[in-house]
């Protein structure tokens, strides 16, 4: 029998061991501010902490209670444990620590805590094996280490046992705010970048109520930092996991590009011929990224977690389990937590794309329709997107979760009128594909001088897509998420070149989501729990594409004969084509987090029968 849980114990058996049950801990009212504890800043992680002179840097930290506010500065508040240079107002995340390479740092850590151990991790030389350095109540330790290695890394303390540090399924609660962003640059000038630290603070408040802070620099959406951005600008980022959960991390309308990857221990930059460009990267827990990206649109872009929990209304530190309530064109109510705006204005003197230019006879025109039925199973009602395929409009209650995959030309430019005959109000976000602002599908924000609305039932909407690029997209909702993505409203889109022709004999397209909210997940392919054997022709050329879009949850994605892998080419990730050196035949699996697509080809086959398994299921695959 498939029972609905709260969205407390659905995030307890997801993703990692760290969503565990927490012992009780209260959450303050936004009206009692009666304390001696000092309010914790938010850190942008733009000046840099301690003292630096020649070539040595002298840092003074405390771990103490702090009052924090993760929203509004009168909003709900948390007592936690908390970070702070002495003498000065804590902080989360973490004081910054940046030095260029060849500095040594004298680091000085007292612990204020009257009752916990605090555990100290990432102050080290780097490359190093991480260490846990335990600091006493009422104790101070000095550490003197070479900064090391050019990188972007990490540092953390955590209060409790040391098994709570070594094995995060044991900890009692969430207390990841207590972590840093530690940034060793080359010699030369600093570069022009600015620090993303993701923090999580998570507390069980009553029989299956869990609340968290999620927090990108020290505040939750929507009262994180917008990002300002121009035009043709050159943007460096450094993102930092300082979280125990993984975080698939996804921009609206751009590509970026990868350019490193760090964990505590170490930090790989890529040489230039095997950077990637993605719109989601999957950040393990404890790791980081140095990213670069160019605006070439102007208007209101989202960068985010793509997972559905950490970005929705419920994600709030007082907010309500009842997704279902979440309603409206107001997204400083439909979405909290892990997301931050990017506002992109026009060089002087560039006009935005005039609505005649879509008015030409080349222009592609499509109808999608929203549409929903009663259903038995793990959720009220069966949703889906339904293209309309002839003269005439699908009929009301067809349904076909997910919806078909879109199959469009690289440079046609093609407008979709999305017409909703569903009850609640909707909104299309093309994911991955490079748009104009206004048809992102992020009611109340896409746009700039106009804002785009949510497709109100019996209501419509126009979006322009211009496709530059071929690949493995994505179409999905961007509103009321949990319900309308476990309901179905998700599909893929396929962009192909010119005058190439889409033959499903040879590409096969595996759309992964979820049918329900409920834990654990049940996982549907192609909107089929059992789907039956594949047959493929052994002479051809085969691509497989893969799209993640359930509302959470990594998968791993294998194929076997017997129980040996196979060998597969990866292509593309994201819709973009790999590196060169990425695109060498390899072992056929990988790992796909929501927001992620994934192609591979593979040629030739002996004739025989194979296993592709995606997450918990597995498809026949016949070749003959």
């Amino acid at each position: 029998m498939a029972v609905l849980l709260s969205r407390a114990v659905l995030l307890a058996g997801l993703a990692t061991a760290s969503f565990v049950a927490p012992a009780p801990a209260g959450i303050q009212p936004a009206t009692d501010h009666s304390s001696a504890l000092p309010v914790v800043a938010a850190n942008d992680n733009r000046a840099p902490a301690g003292v630096l002179r020649k070539d040595t840097l002298r840092l003074n930290l405390v771990v103490q209670m702090g009052r924090w506010y993760p929203e509004a500065a009168d909003g709900p508040f948390v007592d936690v444990a908390v970070l702070a240079e002495a003498g000065r107002s804590p902080r989360i995340p973490a004081p910054l620590i940046r030095v260029p390479t060849g500095t040594t740092i004298v680091a000085s850590i007292r612990n204020t805590l009257p009752d916990s151990v605090v555990w100290l991790r990432g102050l080290m030389t780097r490359p190093g094996a991480p260490d846990s350095v335990p600091v006493n109540p009422g104790e101070s330790k000095t550490l003197t280490f070479s900064a090391g290695s050019p990188g972007s890394y990490l540092y953390s303390a955590t209060p409790g046992s040391i098994k709570r540090i070594d094995n995060p399924a044991l900890r009692a609660a969430e207390e990841e705010q207590l972590s840093g962003a530690f940034i060793v640059d080359p010699v030369g000038p600093r570069p022009r970048d600015r620090i993303l630290v993701v923090n999580i603070w998570g507390r069980r408040v009553g029989p299956g109520k869990y609340r968290n802070a999620l927090a990108i620099n020290g505040k939750s959406w929507p009262h994180t930092e917008r990002f300002m951005a121009t035009v043709g600008d050159s943007v460096r980022w450094i993102v930092i996991n300082g979280s125990a959960r993984r975080h698939p991390i996804h921009m609206h309308g751009f590509y970026f590009r990868v350019d490193s990857r760090g964990t505590l221990a170490s930090d790989t930059t890529y040489s230039p011929e095997s950077r990637r460009l993605v719109v989601t990267e999957d950040m393990a827990p404890a790791t980081t990224m140095s990213i670069a990206w160019s605006p070439d649109r102007p208007g209101n872009w989202l960068f985010h977690c793509h997972l559905t929990f950490h970005v929705t209304a419920g994600g709030r530190l007082d907010g309500d389990d009842d997704e279902h309530a979440i309603h409206g064109t107001d997204p400083m109510k439909h979405m909290a937590g892990l997301v931050v705006g990017i506002v992109v204005k026009p060089r002087k003197g560039q006009r935005s794309v005039a609505a005649e230019d879509w008015s030409a006879p080349n222009v592609r025109k499509l109808r999608l329709f929203a549409t929903e039925r009663p259903r038995k199973g793990p959720t009220p009602l069966a949703m889906s997107y339904v293209l309309q395929r002839d003269s005439r409009p699908p009929a009301a209650d067809s349904v076909e979760p997910p919806g078909q995959p879109i199959v469009l030309t690289r440079d046609e430019p093609t407008q979709i009128t999305i017409i909703n005959r569903a009850h609640d109000g909707t909104a299309v976000h093309w994911h991955g594909i490079e748009l104009e602002s206004y048809s992102d599908g992020v009611a109340g924000w896409s746009g700039m001088d106009k804002l785009a609305p949510l497709v109100a039932p019996n209501d419509s909407f126009i979006a322009r897509l211009s496709l530059p690029r071929a690949g493995t997209f994505i179409y999905h909702t961007h509103l009321n998420d949990i319900e309308q993505v476990t309901s179905g409203m998700y599909g893929p889109i396929i962009v192909l070149e010119p005058g190439e022709k889409f033959d499903p004999s040879r590409d096969h397209v595996f759309t992964i989501g979820w049918d329900g909210r409920h834990a654990p997940a049940t996982v549907l392919i192609n909107g089929d729990s059992i789907a039956p054997p594949l047959v493929i022709d052994s002479a051809e050329t085969h691509r497989f594409r893969f799209v993640n879009i359930g509302p959470a949850q990594r998968w791993p994605i294998s194929m076997t004969r017997d129980t040996t892998l196979i060998t597969w080419r990866p292509r593309a990730k994201d819709g973009a084509d790999l590196p060169v050196a990425a695109r060498k035949k390899g072992p056929a699996r990988t790992a796909l987090n929501v927001g992620e697509t994934f192609d591979a080809e593979l040629d030739q086959l002996p004739r025989g029968e194979y296993t592709l398994t995606i997450g918990p299921r597995k498809r026949r695959i016949i070749v003959r």
